[in-house]
């Protein structure tokens, strides 16, 4: 005889599918981050500006801290009207002739040409001159300033007006915009090499530096910019993203003292020269990523040193597609891990691609490149947390609902098996013989009671009485593997055998049955049946599991369960409510309890070989 108990529960496969959203939902999510994602990506390739700018920046600080300084550059250099060169002077501002005077001066050292950072403008005396005829001997470049509607706003800079230079110096030299572009922090970033004027578009004088003393000038192309044979390349609307050498002093720098004493410097020779002013309260001066008052002749060589070097940062079409493409399918694929897969497991996917982009942000500085961290961290971080708000809403309903069918689960089957199928899912896979005790337990004239009081009330009288069986036997260690009708297959030994099986057996098998013959008493007159049997053997079975892969039951099988069956019977035919075996009887530490009224070796129906069984009346 086997025993029906507890259904195979195999999460591997339902569960699976049922852990994840619904691909409706994921679906959902997905196109929530290629709008979302996409709507961001558009403005990055557009240009506009944007909040993001200015995360972007400030992650952009430390991207380039991490990459470190660049070494000097070789071709470059300033000179700067210093503290010193002030009081030389005699004070500030320089007298026009004392400024032609460092000009002949660097002229003399070998420079190949100059950019002056300081605004002549209007006429400045006798002086001027000597200025324009020191300009006149040296490929020289002035600068002019633009100032600009703050309502206007184009990719490529609109001036509404120009502070030029004065008129006299324009033959003998030309006019660059000194205007950097700078964030909301006032750092300078990017630099515009063209701006669109009132009188027509006005190079920067990083650009024209840039040529001086070279075959041809600079030229402008799409996104780049030409010198000679080199191409570099710029940002939208022709702007040269800036990368900083180091601190104030990064580009060798050179005090304009000793020049206006005229004495050349020879460490000028070959360079092109930035004249500037550094004096105290009087230069201006940007906070950079390494210096927070670098002055503004040091940010104006750093363009130009980076034009002929090739050290800015590329940031044209081709960069702002790769940071669109990484924004839409980062934030694709994190919605999708986060639907699709464990969460703990998407959320670690989404992030290490977020990590990973980051990581790729970091050594594309340090190539001169400058990819968008900013954009698709903006881009991920909205629809994953969409995605993980839906998904833990999902897993908790999924617990809350896995916990409810558990609860419903166990009433279907022993307590003891259910914790330990939880524990154990494999919980006898693998069959195993074991030494037990069996117990069947049955009522007499229970047919004929169903037949008198209905099906309604013999389900009422069943319930009771299966809780009375409960009732004395679990407590006891026993296991019902089955309710049958009327009956009970119950087992002493699972899901763990221990020494008191067979007395836990024994003492629950005499409980019983003073208890269910108390209760029959007292429910005589509706029900009147007619007694209880019960029969209980201790022998070797098989513990395994039976039945189709997705429909399993653990049993007991083997000849001692049939023995405990057929005890029924004798119990029945020698007119005895419990027929015990000898062999449980010995099994157990039967000590106080009350022994049978009577041993007899009897036949057993279907054994060849008879066996000694103790009854109680």
């Amino acid at each position: 005889m086997t025993a029906p108990s507890a259904a195979r529960h195999r999460p591997g496969r339902l569960g699976d599918r049922r852990g994840r959203l619904g691909w409706a939902t994921a679906g959902a999510l997905f196109v929530l981050a290629i709008v979302w994602s996409g709507w961001l990506a558009r403005h990055q390739l557009e240009g506009r500006a944007s909040l993001l700018d200015r995360i972007e920046t400030t992650t952009l600080d430390w991207r380039v801290a991490v990459a470190g300084r660049l070494p000097p550059p070789p071709g470059v250099a300033i000179v700067a009207i210093d503290d010193a060169a002030v009081a030389t002077a005699g004070g500030y501002p320089l007298p026009r002739r004392a400024v032609a005077g460092i000009v002949d001066t660097i002229r003399r050292s070998g420079a190949r040409g100059l950019a002056i950072d300081i605004l002549f403008a209007g006429p400045g005396g006798e002086g001027d001159a000597a200025l324009g005829a020191a300009l006149g001997r040296l490929p020289s470049v002035i600068a002019a300033a633009a100032s600009f509607d703050k309502d206007v706003s184009s990719l490529v800079p609109q001036a509404a007006d120009v502070l030029a230079p004065e008129a006299a110096f324009a033959p003998p030299a030309r006019v660059g915009l000194v205007n950097v572009s700078a964030d909301a922090g006032g750092t300078p970033r990017e630099m515009p090499l063209l701006v669109l004027t009132p009188k027509g578009p006005m190079p920067s004088i990083v650009l024209v530096a840039a040529g001086l003393g070279e075959a041809g000038a600079p030229s402008l192309e799409a996104e780049s910019v030409r010198l000679g044979a080199v191409r570099r390349r710029l940002d939208l609307g022709w702007h040269l993203p800036l990368r900083f050498y180091g601190p104030a002093g990064g580009i060798p720098t050179f005090g304009a003292a000793r020049l206006l004493a005229g004495e050349p410097e020879p460490l000028l020779a070959g360079r092109l020269v930035f004249l500037g002013v550094t004096a105290t309260a009087i230069g201006d001066s940007f906070a950079t990523p390494f210096d927070p008052k670098m002055p503004g002749v040091e940010v104006l060589a750093t363009g130009t040193a980076n034009l002929l070097d090739g050290t800015g940062l590329a940031r044209d079409t081709a960069v702002r597609r790769t940071d669109a493409a990484a924004a839409v399918l980062l934030a694709a694929c994190a919605v999708l891990a986060i639907a699709l897969l464990p969460l703990a497991t998407g959320l670690a996917v989404a992030a290490a691609a977020l990590v990973g982009w980051l990581a790729v942000t970091v050594f594309a500085v340090s190539q001169g490149i400058w990819l968008a961290a900013a954009l698709p961290v903006a881009a991920m971080l909205p629809p994953a947390a969409a995605a993980s708000a839906l998904r833990l809403r999902h897993d908790r309903r999924r617990a809350e609902i896995f916990a409810a069918a558990e609860t419903a689960l166990r009433r279907f089957q022993p307590r003891a098996l259910a914790v330990r199928i939880a524990e154990s899912p494999d919980f006898l896979m693998v069959p195993e013989t074991r030494k037990v005790a069996i117990l069947f337990v049955d009522l007499a004239g229970f047919t004929g009671m169903s037949e008198r009081i209905g099906a309604a009330r013999t389900r009422d009288v069943l319930k009771e009485f299966h809780t009375l069986v409960v009732e004395e036997l679990v407590p006891r260690s026993g296991v019902v593997l089955n309710f049958m009708g009327d009956g009970a297959m119950v087992v002493f030994g699972l899901p763990d055998r221990t020494d008191a099986d067979a007395t836990n057996a024994v003492a629950a098998s005499l409980a019983v049955v003073a208890t269910v013959r108390r209760w029959i008493f007292e429910t005589a007159t509706e029900t009147k049946l007619g007694g209880v049997r019960l029969g209980a053997h201790y022998g070797p079975v098989v513990l395994s599991r039976l039945g189709h892969d997705e429909e399993q039951h653990i049993t007991a099988t083997g000849d001692s369960v049939n023995v405990a069956s057929r005890l029924m019977e004798v119990a029945k035919a020698r007119d005895a409510s419990v027929a015990i075996s000898q062999a449980l009887w010995q099994a157990a530490d039967t000590a106080g309890m009350q022994g049978p009224d009577r041993w007899e070796v009897v036949a057993i129906r279907g054994r060849e070989e008879a066996l000694t069984v103790g009854l109680w009346r």
